[in-house]
């Protein structure tokens, strides 16, 4: 059947040569733009009480409202959910999340890999009818891609120092 996705999620990831306790000072709704590129501030927002939220502003005029869903100290990931976004994009809903795994031995021991995922509504790329949800899938892999690269060499620039 053309038109109906067979896979909406993706999955990124890759070693930053970086201690884990480094990197998880960047992995958070406020600090991401302090690597990611493509993001040129984040701010505080009120959605309701009890509920953590941040906007996102893009180089490109994008404006997303992202949730905070899920967050553990103890197990090194945050899961998010865009809420809002002005102008609208080619999906009604999308779960991401980030999660850091400590390597513990071989030649990358003292690093951490990095995965970055994230689970597409499955009308990811459906307009008029018609539904190219791979290019949405692809422009996110390449997105997350691109954002992995921005937190080692935001790392390298000292950014994930841990703050007394």
């Amino acid at each position: 059947m053309p038109g109906i996705p067979t896979v909406t999620s993706l999955t990124e990831s890759a070693v930053i040569p970086f201690h884990l306790d480094e990197v998880w000072h960047l992995i958070k709704l406020k600090s991401i733009p302090q690597f990611w590129s493509i993001i040129d501030s984040a701010e505080d927002v009120k959605v309701q009480d009890e509920v953590d939220a941040a906007k996102w502003k893009f180089k490109d005029g994008t404006v997303e409202t992202i949730k905070l869903e899920e967050h553990s100290s103890i197990d090194h990931f945050i899961t998010y959910s865009v809420i809002e976004t002005e102008p609208p994009r080619g999906y009604s809903s999308v779960l991401s999340q980030i999660r850091l795994f400590p390597i513990t031995s071989g030649e990358h021991r003292g690093s951490t890999f990095v995965q970055w995922s994230a689970q597409f509504s499955g009308d990811a790329g459906c307009a008029d009818g018609e539904c190219n949800w791979a290019d949405v899938i692809e422009d996110a892999r390449y997105k997350r891609r691109d954002a992995l690269a921005d937190l080692s060499k935001a790392l390298a620039a000292g950014k994930g120092k841990a703050r007394a």
